[in-house]
């Protein structure tokens, strides 16, 4: 095999293939090229997708060895995308092994940055959305409340119930009066004088108008006359 006439021939055909793109660094022995790669959603503008440059130099007997590979201008590459790419070109590069093989590594480039980058995109969109679901469920989670049912519903009142009781008790003692049940507890001689009430109610006499005899405590009016009555209070009414 012509190894430097299969170069020629290739080199050639690519600057043909990829006209305007491909850029020769040297013809002279050891030939070296470069060629721009686009994945298929690549805009420089926006941002998107992934793009890079393949510096390739032919090998004393390529194509029966593969060419060196160099990878360059890299945008929007993750942190190990350079090195699985270059892995991947010389994979194919072992495929086809012996025959000219520039097109097939710059097609086998494109289609992996494409798939990669869809991959990179969809991983993404799903983290966005995982996020937004996220801050939705607590958004949802802050208006709902507690979901209830019977479980929860009885341990809550339970707790409840025993917060009042415990609340009542020390209002109870704050306060230190007794309430009515507790007087009577605590006290029994209260029951019996409302049952000698009750007798002495009975054994009373009818009312008479004529036997009322009113007691009036005189003391009540020892300061009546300090007391400031306008005139105008006892005029006569006409």
């Amino acid at each position: 095999m012509n190894h430097k006439e299969e170069q020629n021939n290739e080199l050639e055909a690519l600057e043909s293939i990829y006209c305007g793109e491909l850029e020769v660094l040297s013809r002279d022995s050891p030939v070296k090229f470069q060629i721009p790669v686009k994945s298929e959603e690549y805009d420089a503008e926006e941002g998107s997708g992934y793009a890079c440059t393949l510096k390739f130099t032919y090998t004393e007997r390529y194509p029966e060895d593969p060419p060196e590979i160099e990878i360059e201008d890299m945008e929007h590459f993750g942190d190990d995308d350079e090195v699985r790419l270059k892995d991947h070109l010389l994979e194919q590069a072992e495929i086809v092994m012996g025959e000219v093989m520039i097109f097939t590594l710059v097609s086998a480039a494109q289609e992996w940055l494409s798939t990669n980058w869809d991959n990179a995109k969809r991983s993404q969109d799903e983290e966005r959305d995982r996020k937004i679901r996220e801050e939705e469920d607590a958004e949802r989670k802050r208006f709902e409340g507690t979901l209830v049912n019977p479980e929860t519903f009885f341990a809550w009142k339970a707790k409840f119930d025993a917060e009042f009781a415990h609340l009542k008790v020390l209002k109870e003692k704050d306060t230190g009066k007794l309430t009515g049940r507790q007087m009577f507890m605590n006290d029994s001689t209260l029951v019996q004088s409302d049952l000698k009430f009750l007798e002495d109610s009975e054994d009373s006499k009818p009312f008479d108008d004529d036997n009322i005899k009113v007691e009036v405590d005189e003391d009540l009016f020892k300061d009546i006359e300090e007391l400031d009555i306008g005139e105008e209070n006892f005029s006569d009414s006409e």
